[in-house]
């Protein structure tokens, strides 16, 4: 077995052309935590009204759409677009009080109206309007003398070019491709450096995704490329607009914010009431994002005039002035490093410090788990002079708040400073004498899988276990199947990685009790529409484990009244829709079972409530066969199947439980394993590192 063991300093396991993610630039990026976005258009023009009426479906920034405007009807609109009170140097003043790092800019939204000088189309704004100004170079100008990062919004959608296909997630043709990167290189080689290309829609293949990646990367190789550029080629994830995750994610992300959800481009008629209710809603959603490691990039919408909206300009500079006080706990911090979340508020830290952010309910004494380390102090940032008790009990450390510390307004932080670098407690260790390490006892470390727009998901890109082992000297065996078999892994064991080659394994029966296992009836539901990771309150409610989901839920569904093993079945869908599939399988004993599942464009897969799978397919392919291990327990099991189509007008999935029931065990050296340890798995040569990893078939026995 060919296996080799590397020290690693900074854990880099498949360093691959994405390589740059741990570059000094995109470390820059990260730390600068939070940005301006600006939707400007000739859609500000509009305001939101068409023909003299609100259009309420929708954002107003793409009132085209849906107002059913035709392409020569919307091409008059740039002779009415003459900004002339904007001003950029006002625009950077702003975001500088708001205490924001950088800005991103619209340089063409899904209208196709370019807000630069190009020579691609004459629809933009230089040779269309009579403003005759580049916005894009004021800005980029006004920008490096304010001393902000600048970044550009582009739209790979072009309703101008493909006016019968104004959808957000359409595929682009070749004609369309050769477009948007010659646009593309423009932007890149004439406004100076580009902090961030922040790409928006369009359902691209695989090489247009990586050409585009990669062109970026040839122009400017700082500049960092967002998440919807698609086929997991980017940078950085950007999570759905306004939404905020409550779970960590083991890569550099961001959330795109608006301050009305409603809309990003300005809207005349939208209701702006409780401006200093806004301010602490959008700074409890900074907080929420810093805390969890994400950086946070909250938009306004100026006038057609070009001026900002007094109302957004109240709001950002409300949250720019509990920044000024408060700043440190933001800017250049990293997430909570503890695996709790608490109910009196967020933290974030730096090397021997944690921020404790009071945003959430009073407490008298504050609780950590998980974290030792002697406090050199603990004080309120922006008053050093009140300082707080601090103890150690029962494995917590314990901080006694005053109450005048959660009092008035403002969100106070307390600065929690440790005299050299604190230590995390492991997580949960497993203990025994014999363990097995394997998914669903795992800690799971995601990432965010985006395909296209609709086509998204959050995606475990690493698993790890802490473990305490009761005897001195070890020898791991890895058991897999052939669906990992040929496949080589990283593991890491407290902090040494050890490369293996799954190809020299003893092949076993998976386990003692085949033809044990008994398969119920099988019930069917869908179509229905969904997202890729959403799910319907019907097939929700079936994951609660103390639903009797058989009696209660199932008989709702469509009973299949005879099915065949393996049998691929085909039913006519439309894009975006899914169809459940739920089985019952009971067995005598605890034991394991191999299954084969064929799906098109993605499948997710629930044993008992726990998700086992959740990927995405390359698209364009059909039938996709994996076999997939389910743990099943003694008595009566729930099996869930999620099979999605994305693309097509056919759904095809099938299952198939009769697949060689083999097992293959690969010993690895003897080792020793004392105190508390450490186990990491992920592959070593990962094609991208937001993909799934799909290992979770793999145990690790110990």
């Amino acid at each position: 077995m060919k296996k080799h063991l590397l020290l690693v300093a900074l854990g880099l396991i498949g360093l691959t052309s994405f390589a740059q993610r741990q570059s000094a630039a995109l470390k820059e990026w990260h730390d600068n935590k939070y940005s301006m976005f600006i939707h400007f258009g000739i859609y500000s023009e509009l305001g939101g009204v068409w023909d003299g009426k609100p259009v309420t479906r929708g954002y107003s920034e793409q009132i085209q759409a849906h107002a059913g405007i035709y392409t020569d009807v919307y091409d008059d609109v740039p002779s009415r677009f003459n900004p002339t009170k904007w001003d950029a140097n006002e625009i950077t003043s702003l975001a500088r009080k708001a205490g924001m790092r950088s800005i991103v800019i619209t340089s063409k939204h899904h209208d196709g109206f370019c807000m630069f000088h190009t020579a691609t189309t004459r629809f933009n704004v230089v040779d269309a309007s009579p403003f005759k100004r580049d916005f894009i170079k004021e800005l980029s100008d006004a920008c490096k003398k304010a001393g902000l990062r600048f970044g550009l919004y582009f739209s790979l959608i072009d309703y101008r070019l493909h006016p019968w296909a104004n959808s957000n997630a359409n595929p682009i043709t070749a004609d369309h491709h050769e477009y948007n990167k010659k646009q593309i290189t423009e932007l890149l080689s004439n406004y100076g450096p580009i902090s961030e290309m922040w790409f928006d829609m369009g359902s691209l293949t695989v090489q247009q995704s990586r050409e585009i990646y990669d062109l970026v990367h040839s122009l400017q190789p700082d500049c960092m490329v967002s998440g919807r550029l698609g086929n997991d080629a980017y940078d950085f994830c950007v999570m759905g607009d306004n939404e905020y995750p409550d779970y960590k994610i083991d890569a550099p992300w961001q959330t795109p914010a608006s301050i009305f959800n409603e809309t990003w481009g300005y809207r005349s008629w939208q209701k702006r009431e409780n401006v200093e209710g806004k301010t602490r809603e959008k700074l409890l959603s900074l907080l929420k994002v810093v805390s969890r490691g994400g950086n946070y990039l909250l938009n306004i919408g100026p006038k057609g005039d070009g001026t900002v909206v007094p109302y957004e300009a109240e709001v950002l500079t409300g949250v720019g002035q509990w920044l000024e006080k408060n700043g440190e706990a933001i800017y250049n911090t990293k997430g909570n490093p503890l695996a709790e979340a608490y109910p009196w508020g967020e933290i974030t830290s730096k090397e021997n410090v944690l921020y404790l952010i009071l945003s959430g309910q009073p407490a008298p004494e504050l609780t950590l788990s998980g974290i030792q380390g002697k406090v050199k102090k603990a004080s309120l940032l922006n008053d050093p002079s009140q300082a707080f008790t601090t103890t150690y009990s029962g494995g917590k450390l314990r901080i006694a708040v005053p109450g005048q510390a959660f009092q008035g307004k403002e969100i106070q932080v307390l600065k929690l400073e440790f005299t050299g670098t604190y230590q995390l407690a492991p997580e949960n260790p497993l203990t025994g004498k014999y363990i097995s390490l394997d998914f669903l006892n795992s800690i799971k470390h995601y990432s965010y899988s985006c395909i296209d727009y609709y086509n998204n998901h959050r995606s475990v890109v690493k698993q790890s276990w802490n473990f305490r082992l009761n005897q001195k000297n070890c020898t791991p065996i890895i058991y897999y199947t052939s669906e990992e078999m040929g496949r080589e892994i990283g593991l890491t064991w407290n902090g040494q990685v050890e490369l293996v080659k799954l190809n020299e394994g003893t092949a076993s029966p998976v386990n003692t009790l085949q033809g044990t296992i008994e398969w119920g009836p099988r019930y069917a539901y869908g179509p229905v529409n969904s997202s890729f990771e959403g799910l319907p309150g019907k097939v929700q409610a079936i994951l609660n484990p103390e639903t009797d989901w058989l009696k209660k839920d199932a008989m709702k569904w469509s009973l299949v009244s005879e099915w065949q093993n393996a049998r691929e079945e085909m039913m006519v869908a439309r894009p975006m829709q899914q169809r459940y599939i739920l089985q019952e399988i009971i067995t005598e004993k605890n034991q394991y079972q191999l299954v084969e599942f064929g799906s098109g464009d993605g499948i997710q897969v629930w044993l008992n409530g726990e998700k086992l799978v959740c990927h995405n397919n390359p698209r364009g392919s059909r039938m996709n066969k994996e076999t997939v291990l389910l743990p099943l327990k003694a008595g009566k099991n729930q099996l869930l199947v999620k099979f999605y189509n994305r693309y097509g007008y056919k759904m095809e999935y099938s299952i198939n439980n009769q697949v060689p029931q083999t097992i293959y065990a690969q010993k690895l050296g003897k080792r020793n394993f004392s105190g508390v340890n450490n186990c990491e798995l992920k592959p070593s040569n990962p094609g991208s590192p937001h993909q799934p990893i799909k290992m979770n078939n793999i145990r690790i026995g110990l």
